[in-house]
């Protein structure tokens, strides 16, 4: 079988006016290429999706989000700017501005073993005012994990990142109870357990997130659900029962009882499914989540806003998802405090962090006379020509198009 990319290599065209000159990962759902727009003479980052009918519903549906999301301002809300959409004979493509690397690669190049508080502040307060935008948007991101945060520059200080891939965001209102979105190492127990759940599933994965970034060590990477939720409850305890009582899913993982501490046991591996074999896969296995300072990056000096730092990631991580601190009230922790290091240059002595007020929120929004060209492209004719070639060309992929209504998000193509 033949791999996407052959199709597409360097020198290659995509739509009319893409040049590829390399081309930067490949994934399940296709590719991301370093294209030259030969209208701007600009370099951009183009994720070219399979023609495939799962596939098409990811793209439509992060053309939807984004397109939700236009209106705010790319760079003080720490989101990726997104260029438009166009054609490729049968594959959609979506052209983002190009970032420097993601914070995976970056952590491994910076230091393997993690990050120090003065490196982590910047990033955590960027991230979460990416969440405070996306939750007052009414969006769940549902996949946030370190390939999916890129740094704009490794090489500036203190160290800017933003969002990326939209491809399983959801409105707060389009999710189900059961439904499972993302990535099984970052997944909420709540998520896992099939209880509703809103917009504090993302703010469950930033606490694993940040905590991957100061330990160099994925908290919870089971590669089960069974072992994600027995790594989760051996470091945090188990739920308690009114939080067990709200899964469609906790029968499967908990057996009922009447005498105990709880109405609900935990399942050995063998109970859990016959012949299963649970795997441990944790190089950082914690006792409780006070163990998250012994396994920080010595950082002398610091050693208070490291205990402040895991009193935060202790927040993010609640169990019970109604107690789960929200993306605004992490901006205003005391973590941001200036007041922590008044004689230091580290982030926050620099830059103190107001609470995101409403107008903080309008400063990150573009009004139309404010934005840069490249935004305000976004806002172009419905659809060009081409596109009514290709609908001609592939019908399949026009009707389903024209079936979720894809219409309303042709403005934001770009290429003529």
């Amino acid at each position: 079988q033949q791999r996407f990319t052959d199709g597409v290599s360097k020198g290659s065209r995509l739509g009319n006016c893409h040049v590829v000159e390399d081309i930067l990962g490949e994934g399940s759902f296709g590719i991301v290429a370093k294209c030259r727009n030969t209208e701007t003479n600009k370099i951009e980052a183009v994720r070219v999706y399979k023609s495939e009918e799962g596939v098409l519903e990811v793209a439509m549906d992060e053309i939807a989000i984004l397109k939700r999301l236009r209106r705010l301002n790319p760079d003080t809300c720490n989101i990726v700017q997104c260029n438009g959409f166009f054609f490729d004979k049968e594959n959609i493509c979506i052209s983002f501005e190009l970032l420097d690397l993601s914070l995976q690669d970056y952590l491994q190049e910076k230091n393997p073993r993690g990050l120090t508080t003065r490196e982590l502040r910047p990033i955590l307060h960027q991230l979460a005012t990416a969440l405070s935008h996306l939750h007052s948007s009414s969006i769940i991101h549902a996949d946030l994990k370190p390939p999916n945060v890129m740094v704009v520059n490794r090489h500036e200080q203190p160290l800017k990142v933003k969002l990326i891939d939209f491809g399983v965001a959801r409105l707060v209102s389009a999710v189900n109870q059961g439904d499972w979105m993302g990535t099984l190492h970052y997944s909420a127990p709540e998520m896992l357990l099939g209880e509703p759940f809103n917009e504090s599933v993302d703010m469950w994965a930033l606490g694993l997130l940040m905590v991957e970034l100061a330990t160099g060590c994925q908290l919870y990477p089971g590669k089960t659900e069974y072992d994600v939720l027995r790594f989760i409850f051996e470091t945090q305890g188990q739920p308690c029962d009114d939080v067990l009582d709200r899964g469609c899913y906790t029968p499967e993982f908990f057996f009922s009882q009447e005498f105990g501490t709880s109405r609900w046991r935990f399942k050995t591996p063998a109970e859990y499914q016959h012949g299963f074999c649970a795997s441990e896969t944790r190089s950082m296995k914690l006792n409780s989540l006070n163990d998250i300072k012994k396994n920080m990056v010595q950082d002398p000096g610091y050693e208070e806003d490291q205990k402040i730092f895991v009193s935060l990631i202790k927040s993010m991580l609640s169990l019970d998802a109604s107690r789960r601190i929200t993306a605004q009230e992490v901006l205003k922790h005391r973590f941001f405090a200036p007041s922590l290091h008044q004689n230091s240059t580290d982030f926050s002595a620099r830059s103190p962090v107001p609470p995101l007020s409403a107008a903080s929120w309008e400063e990150c929004v573009d009004n139309n006379h404010q934005n840069p060209a490249s935004w305000q492209s976004l806002s172009c004719t419905l659809f060009d020509h081409n596109f009514k070639i290709i609908a001609m060309k592939t019908e399949c992929i026009f009707l389903y198009l024209f079936t979720f209504k894809l219409w309303d998000v042709m403005s934001m193509c770009v290429c003529k």
